[in-house]
């Protein structure tokens, strides 16, 4: 079942309408817009930009608590970003992924590509409370 994230659905609700609204309005004929003095055309295009405006008022308040988490969620992110482009350098010397038949996903490294970035120093001295990384024997 692929579903899509909460924030991505509610704008699919919010987009469709506006496209809708967006497309009619343009499409049918104004009598604001028909009329031959420039005051007129303008006042037009004036009340369409108020509304558009309202619009988009709108759907950003609708869409700030969705764009604040995934702000957020992209800030818990970075330091693993981080490390990652660290270990793999550029990413255009890879092949994209494979997935094996046991589940595995390996990404190969292109033939002829430059040798990958020297590995970072182990951390001597980790946090206390931070867990162990790599398997542990009991």
């Amino acid at each position: 079942m692929n579903r899509l994230p909460p924030h991505i659905g509610h704008m699919k609700q919010i987009f469709t309408p506006c496209v809708l609204c967006l497309t009619l309005a343009l499409a049918s004929p104004s009598p604001l817009l028909a009329q031959d003095a420039q005051t007129d055309r303008e006042e037009g295009f004036s009340l369409m930009e108020r509304g558009f405006r309202l619009l988009f008022d709108g759907l950003m308040q609708d869409m700030e608590p969705a764009l604040d988490e995934m702000a957020k969620a992209m800030k818990d992110l970075e330091p693993m970003a981080r490390q990652l482009a660290e270990l793999v350098g550029d990413v255009q010397n890879y092949d994209p992924p494979e997935r094996l038949d046991n589940g595995d996903i390996i990404i190969r490294r292109k033939i002829g590509a430059p040798p990958p970035p020297d590995l970072p120093a182990p951390d001597t001295n980790p946090p206390l409370d931070q867990k162990p990384e790599g398997q542990i024997e009991l």
